[in-house]
């Protein structure tokens, strides 16, 4: 199978509108102060941007979430905020996007993650992080695998969105993954370097290209089904699920199956978000029924159109169906062309 038929699109997209999921991880909020630039600042040689628009959105683990808002599913999020404004502000962004909080967890001793950033003429002129990386405090972890095991049994599936910035600590992980198993619930983990080893078991495990290799400190070898098997195993997952950006995506499944999806982006204006848009989406299909191969190709589909925006975005339903069925059609066409040419 190299590609969903239309049908089978409308299919796995109408199923997911009774599939809740619930994602658990580091959330953050996205502010964006944009303006012009008309002269170099006299106190330093930096530009100065008069700012005439501000704008907040929900980044991080937030952004799977709204991409599964967006695609017309239940979402709820699990994570840590601080007891500040940042964290009202995100309370409030997720809300607005139907996305239920009540599994938020509030903190006086973290601030609450904030990126700003400065953007003249569609260009980010500079990036201001407000953060803390450290590994939550015990009473912190403890209170979100609380939340966790309350609301996993309820869930379709489980995203764990790791973005290194404390929530995902080792016992946050463990925690996790057994309150999944127990209920039965289905897995899908976007790692970082700092725990990538910690998620054995997951049902899904979705490194991009650069997580792997750093983590495995070698070459990759996505189009060697030995290979990719060894590396499924040494994971610990039941099914590994490889992004390799323009290249797409190779799939090595716990029945020894291989699957290698090429990329279906025309144009790539921006990849911020995209893995974020991937991991929604691949966690919405299966839970709706998909196989491990059809996700990902509707995730390919789903990112092709995200990179093609500028800036995070998000995907509807009608855009997918819409993009994957003008990708068939030109592949036909492009078929076609090939068989009857001298």
């Amino acid at each position: 199978m190299d590609r969903l038929s239309p049908d089978r699109i409308r299919e796995i997209l109408v199923r997911a509108r009774d599939v809740e999921v619930l994602v658990v991880g580091d959330l953050m909020l996205d502010r964006y102060l944009t303006g012009v630039v008309d002269r170099i600042s006299p106190e330093a040689p930096v530009p100065v941007v008069l700012v005439e628009e501000e704008a907040a959105a929900v980044g991080g683990a937030g952004n799977v979430a709204a991409n599964v808002a967006a695609l017309g599913a239940r979402c709820r999020v699990v994570g840590c905020v601080g007891e500040d404004e940042p964290g009202r502000a995100l309370r409030g962004e997720l809300e607005q996007l139907g996305v239920r909080t009540d599994g938020l967890v509030s903190s006086t001793a973290r601030p609450t993650t904030v990126k700003t950033r400065i953007l003249a003429r569609h260009q980010q002129v500079v990036r201001v992080d407000r953060e803390v990386e450290t590994d939550a405090p015990e009473d912190v972890a403890r209170a979100i695998v609380e939340q966790v095991e309350r609301l996993a049994p309820a869930s379709g599936v489980v995203v764990m969105e790791d973005y290194n910035k404390g929530v995902l600590v080792p016992g946050v992980i463990r925690a996790t993954l057994a309150a999944t198993a127990r209920s039965g619930t289905l897995s899908v983990v976007d790692p970082k370097r700092r725990n990538f080893f910690e998620y054995r078991g997951a049902h899904v495990f979705k490194p991009n290209a650069k997580e792997l290799a750093d983590a495995l400190g070698e070459f990759l070898h996505p189009d060697d089904p030995e290979w990719m098997e060894a590396t499924r195993l040494r994971l610990g997952c039941e099914n590994l699920l490889l992004t390799l950006g323009e290249h797409g995506m190779a799939i090595q499944t716990g029945d020894g199956t291989s699957v290698r999806v090429p990329t279906a982006a025309r144009a790539v204006y921006d990849v911020s978000g995209a893995g974020d848009t991937v991991t929604a989406v691949v966690a919405l299909s299966l839970a709706a029924g998909a196989s491990v191969a059809e996700a990902a190709m509707l995730a390919n589909h789903a990112a092709a159109i995200e990179v093609g925006k500028l800036g995070v975005a998000t995907v509807s339903p009608e855009e997918l169906l819409d993009h994957a069925v003008r990708f068939a059609t030109d592949a036909t066409s492009n078929h076609r062309a090939k068989e009857g040419s001298p």
